[in-house]
C-alpha cells in the first residue's frame, strides 16, 4: 500500500568481486547499492514504477573492505508532487572488531511515473514526524535549490541545449 513503506535497509558482506586492486570496494559499486536501496524505498513509498533523477552531496567518507558487513539505509525526507527525496547512508562493520564507520552518504531524488505513458504521477505526501526529519527535510530543500542553481549555470554554458 502507497505512502507506508518510508525506509528500507540493506545488510551483505562486500566480496571479492566488490573490490579494486586497492582491495577497497569500488565507488561504482556503492553507488549500484545506493541506487537499488533508494528505488526499494522510492517504489515502497509511491507504489509506481520509479526513476533516478539525481544524486547529491555524494561524499565517500571512509573505505569499505572485503568481509566488511556493509548496511545500505535509504529513508524518505521530502515529497514533491511525483518526486521523492531520500536520504541514504551506507556503513561498514568490521565484523572481527565490532567497528562500525560510516562509509558514503548522499541525498537521491526519484520520480514516480505511471507505466503505460512513463508522465509523472503523484505520490503521497510525507511529513517529518521529529526534530531529525525537520533538519534532513531542510537539508532536502537546500540541496534541491542548489541543484536548481547548477541547472541554471549547465544551460548558460550550452544555450542551445534543450532545458531538463
Amino acid at each position: 500500500m502507497p505512502g507506508q513503506q518510508n525506509e528500507v535497509t540493506f545488510r551483505f558482506l562486500a566480496e571479492p568481486t566488490d573490490v579494486n586492486f586497492g582491495g577497497k570496494v569500488h565507488g561504482g559499486m556503492v553507488m549500484k547499492w545506493i541506487d537499488q536501496a533508494g528505488y526499494a524505498c522510492a517504489v515502497g513509498w509511491s507504489g509506481a514504477y520509479c526513476v533516478t533523477a539525481s544524486v547529491s552531496g555524494i561524499q565517500f567518507v571512509k573505505p569499505i573492505l572485503i568481509g566488511d558487513l556493509v548496511t545500505v539505509k535509504a529513508r524518505l525526507i521530502h515529497t514533491g508532487t511525483s518526486s521523492m527525496h531520500l536520504a541514504v547512508d551506507v556503513q561498514a562493520s568490521d565484523l572481527r572488531s565490532g567497528e562500525l564507520r560510516l562509509a558514503t552518504s548522499c541525498v537521491m531524488v526519484f520520480v514516480a511515473l505511471d507505466r503505460p505513458d512513463g508522465k509523472p504521477t503523484p505520490v503521497p505526501a510525507w511529513r517529518p514526524r521529529n526534530d531529525e526529519d525537520v533538519r534532513l527535510q531542510e537539508y532536502a530543500r537546500r540541496l534541491m535549490d542548489m541543484s536548481k542553481a547548477m541547472e541554471r549555470q549547465v544551460v548558460s554554458l550550452h544555450p542551445a541545449a534543450p532545458p531538463p
